[in-house]
């Protein structure tokens, strides 16, 4: 049959496996580092893969394909939860997770206790939706600058969701990611944390982007780091 199915630009895909998270049909998978529709039966042509991709590597394309089969579809999600579903990236670094810190075992060690409260950070891994981003503070860091500044966890990561993300380095629109966590997620503020250098002003601009793009008003400010740690302005 002729339907609507989606379609992966192997060359545009960074391996980063967005889009087999959101997939809940288990359609997309990983083959040597990058996304593959392994399953054209399991695809219903909904598209929640699309606002997960960062590099737009996903289009829909109208082509003969296996009709959508849905109960195939429970029946694997049935047999990957009584095995254990491995991460849809390869890495079980990526898995989404709220991390809880012991207070009392934070009291009685001689280091710093983090205030980091979930994983992962970077903008490129984080998923569109999850559990700790409904009614969030969110602090979205130039990674420079947890090196350059010492109080970080105290002065900005503690009771905040963080992301972090380099716009020199990554190669690729922060804003688009960074739209769709607004859309999709109750967002309180936004606190933008970055270095002095002009570069680092491309993650200011994509959080203004995404908030423009959103169409929810939102409290947001921006505060700049020197390169020897001391904040410039806020």
């Amino acid at each position: 049959m002729k339907r609507k199915i989606i379609r992966i630009d192997e060359e545009k895909c960074n391996g980063c496996g967005l889009c087999a998270k959101a997939c809940h049909e288990g359609a997309i998978g990983m083959v040597n580092g990058k996304a593959r529709l392994m399953r054209e039966d399991y695809c219903d042509g909904l598209g929640d893969c699309l606002p997960a991709c960062p590099t737009g590597a996903i289009s829909f394309e109208e082509r003969e394909a296996p009709a959508y089969d849905h109960a195939a579809v429970l029946a694997a999600k049935a047999a990957k939860e009584q095995a254990g579903a491995e991460e849809p990236c390869g890495c079980p670094g990526s898995r989404s997770r709220a991390l809880n810190h012991d207070a009392a075992s934070d009291a009685a060690a001689p280091e710093l206790p983090s205030a980091l409260s979930q994983w992962p950070v970077q903008i490129k891994l984080v998923p569109v939706t999850a559990p700790y981003f409904e009614g969030a503070d969110l602090l979205v860091a130039a990674d420079c600058t947890a090196f350059a500044y010492g109080d970080i966890h105290r002065r900005f990561i503690r009771g905040r969701i963080t992301l972090i993300g380099c716009p020199k380095l990554d190669a690729v629109d922060y804003s688009e990611k960074l739209t769709a966590i607004l859309q999709n997620n109750e967002i309180r503020s936004i606190t933008v944390l970055r270095m002095e250098v002009p570069c680092c002003g491309g993650i200011e601009q994509a959080v203004k982007r995404a908030i423009l793009a959103s169409g929810k008003f939102l409290p947001w400010h921006v505060v700049v780091l020197s390169a020897d740690g001391r904040i410039l302005s806020e």
